[in-house]
């Protein structure tokens, strides 16, 4: 497998995760998304996604983009461990944090919006941020045990850990999501968030390497 990917991308991030999770080694091709006006814009990367996006996955043949979409892939053709519970129940309560997430907060704080927030960006990217987790500290008083959605790693904490450092980068107050906050920290205790983390990619800066 080829993993298309930029280090702080926390969409990359989450597939990173679930690549470490079910111990599935790849080779990385680094895409700098601010380098050269943006190396995801560039024509060899429009090939591999025509969104000029990361991340994009290269795996059995085919070549995957959207994060929720390779990892329900690799969910489907690797199923060990599991990251998505057999009752449906439980199922849908990981899809719907993964979902409010990745479609409810990600999108609006990313790269493109941001530079079009100009120098409100800062605020607005707290703004979104903090609105999406009020919800989510919410919901995750009804799901949560150890982590999400009960004891098990599911893909909603492989949503979860990125955004939470999304937030920590744009200096969101956490203290008022004390749920949020407590599973994060379980989470990064856990080697396969420790070796997909920002801080120990190939292409990390060395003023930010762990």
């Amino acid at each position: 497998p080829i993993l298309y990917s930029y280090f702080r991308s926390s969409c990359t991030w989450r597939v990173r995760i679930a690549l470490a999770l079910k111990g599935i080694s790849y080779d990385l091709v680094p895409v700098n998304l601010l380098k050269d006006g943006g190396q995801q814009f560039s024509a060899e990367f429009k090939a591999v996604n025509p969104m000029q996006q990361v991340p994009a996955l290269k795996i059995d043949g085919i070549t995957l983009s959207q994060s929720l979409a390779i990892i329900h892939y690799l969910e489907d053709t690797r199923p060990n461990p599991r990251i998505l519970p057999q009752d449906p129940k439980k199922r849908a309560q990981v899809r719907m944090i993964a979902d409010h997430i990745v479609s409810g907060i990600q999108p609006l704080q990313n790269l493109s919006i941001l530079k079009q927030m100009g120098e409100k960006k800062m605020e607005w990217a707290q703004n979104c941020i903090a609105s999406g987790f009020q919800a989510l500290e919410q919901i995750l008083q009804h799901t949560a045990g150890r982590y999400c959605v009960g004891d098990e790693v599911s893909m909603a904490d492989l949503c979860l850990v990125p955004q939470v450092s999304n937030a920590e980068r744009f200096k969101v107050d956490m203290s008022p999501y004390p749920t949020i906050t407590r599973i994060n920290k379980a989470l990064l205790e856990l080697e396969a968030f420790k070796v997909s983390h920002p801080s120990r990619q190939p292409d990390t800066p060395a003023e930010l390497r762990a």
